[in-house]
């Protein structure tokens, strides 16, 4: 039998390796690299049994950033099944390797030492491992060999990131820690969060180009299959209720049973839903016609269809009824989240509820095709910090050939607060009374930049209100919106554990 086995494979070698009592030790990584730490790590580890299982986490479920695993799946089993104290190699489906547990049922499950104490383990996940390994009556062991780090080795030796980003983090490094930055993001979770804005239904459907129509100049396409996200504020607050509990939601929707069924389904768990329904509108849909690129990973967009009304001022019942909740509930928030996307729920009086009432304000006040010059941030007249692109920063004034730096600066003297600009393949830079930071971007491999800048926005704001510096911000912002551009629209949020994952990748230099 071949050193790599599935988990199918390894249930029916499990009874052969029981009735022979054969004393099973298991260890689990990503195993990006192999130096000889890992090597010492095996050796030990085969010393305490009769068979070593090594698993690795498959590649989708690696949380280190964009960039990562270096090698995939296959490149890593070759590594580990050429190890001759290793008797068998597996992959793990899972973000954990409860999976593999489940199957193994280790006599001895061996981690390094760096994971002697939980308390360090960023994943939070090493007490569940351990607990469900005594469950079938295994026990753990903590090698006691030198640590090395590949992340570091592959840092350093391979062209993961940039001159730019290494310069960057090296100077980062000398004014904040790891320890700092992880303080910094706890401290989000004391936060009581408002977020108010558009509710926006992300649809994307996936089609194939057979080619030009044959009697006219479109695109002749073959549907392939449609998927529904949950956007505009919906997204903003599954991104930030991973870093507090403490969410709510203030919106209005129409009243299709289907979206509001979805709705509480997917996030009644963990953000407070106060919604008014009004019959008289629609959900804004918006959908996207996605090609998928065989030879990268970036998505490509056809075109977009949505249901925005012409008219779209939202009135009546509804809209009076939502402002007088958010007068009545506003200032019990530490900080409110404003989405403005100019689909008609932010109206002059909803501003000045907000900006009156609001004690800590986050703008971001977005441009798009509908509302196209129309929608501009410099409506609001105060912020404690805003985020916006660079088109909408050069609307803003209605103008195009002054520079990024003395536009941001005249927005925020407009605004009286802080905030950031993000450019893309460019980075984000923020500015704080005056001076400027900025943060180049940590990484070029892109999926998908919807709801990249919304991601940014989100962590950005509120480590800002938990005391972060507009460099930090700066900074935090950048590694969601990188993790955000690695999803497929906004189907997932930015999770805390990988932003932390992330950012110790990206430290580890």
């Amino acid at each position: 039998m071949s050193k790599f086995v599935t988990k199918e494979e390894y249930i029916i070698l499990k009874e052969k390796l029981k009735k022979e009592q054969k004393k099973v030790v298991l260890c689990h990584g990503v195993f990006d690299l192999i130096h000889p730490g890992h090597i010492i790590h095996f050796q030990e580890a085969k010393s305490l049994g009769d068979i070593l299982v090594v698993s690795i986490t498959s590649q989708e479920y690696v949380r280190k950033g964009p960039d990562r695993p270096y090698f995939n799946n296959e490149m890593r089993i070759k590594f580990l099944t050429a190890i001759e104290y290793i008797d068998y190699v597996m992959v793990s489906e899972s973000y954990t390797v409860k999976d593999i547990i489940e199957v193994v049922e280790p006599n001895l499950y061996v981690k390094g030492k760096e994971y002697e104490k939980a308390e360090e383990d960023i994943t939070g996940k090493i007490t569940e491992e351990i607990e469900l390994v005594k469950k079938h009556g295994g026990d753990v062991h903590y090698t006691s060999g030198a640590v090395f780090s590949s992340t570091k080795l592959i840092n350093n030796a391979f062209n993961t990131i940039t001159d730019e980003v290494r310069e960057y983090i090296i100077n980062l490094k000398k004014q904040y820690s790891f320890q700092d930055i992880q303080n910094c993001i706890d401290r989000i979770q004391d936060l009581k969060v408002l977020v108010v804005g558009d509710v926006i239904i992300d649809e994307y459907v996936y089609c194939q180009i057979q080619g030009l129509m044959s009697k006219d100049t479109g695109y002749s396409s073959k549907f392939q299959r449609s998927e529904q996200y949950l956007g505009g504020s919906l997204a903003v607050a599954r991104h930030i209720s991973s870093f507090t509990e403490n969410v709510t939601l203030m919106s209005i929707i129409g009243n299709e049973k289907e979206i509001h069924s979805r709705l509480l389904n997917e996030l009644s768990q963990k953000i407070r839903m106060d919604l008014e329904y009004d019959e008289t509108r629609e959900t804004i849909i918006k959908k996207r016609f996605i090609v998928e690129n065989i030879k990268r990973k970036e998505l490509d967009k056809i075109f977009v269809i949505n249901n925005i009304p012409q008219h779209v001022m939202i009135e009546g019942e509804a809209k009076e009824n939502f402002k007088d909740k958010l007068k009545d509930k506003i200032e019990s928030f530490d900080i409110v989240v404003l989405c403005d996307f100019g689909h008609g729920l932010i109206d002059n009086e909803t501003m000045e509820i907000i900006e009156k009432n609001a004690k800590f304000l986050a703008i971001n006040c977005q441009t798009n095709s509908s509302n196209l010059g129309m929608n501009l941030i410099t409506k609001y007249n105060k912020a404690d910090v805003f985020a916006l692109d660079q088109k909408e920063l050069n609307l803003a004034f209605s103008d195009n050939n002054s520079s990024e730096e003395k536009l941001l600066l005249k927005l925020s003297k407009h605004l009286k607060g802080e905030g950031w600009l993000t450019k893309g393949a460019r980075g984000a830079e923020g500015i704080s009374e005056g001076e400027f930071y900025n943060c180049p971007a940590l990484t070029l491999q892109v999926v998908d930049t919807i709801g990249a800048g919304d991601a940014f926005f989100s962590l950005a704001s509120i480590a800002k209100k938990a005391g972060a510096t507009i460099e930090l911000s700066t900074f935090l912002g950048n590694v969601a919106g990188a993790l955000a551009a690695n999803i497929v629209g906004n189907k997932e949020e930015v999770e805390k554990v990988n932003v932390m994952k992330y950012i110790s990748t990206l430290m580890n230099i």
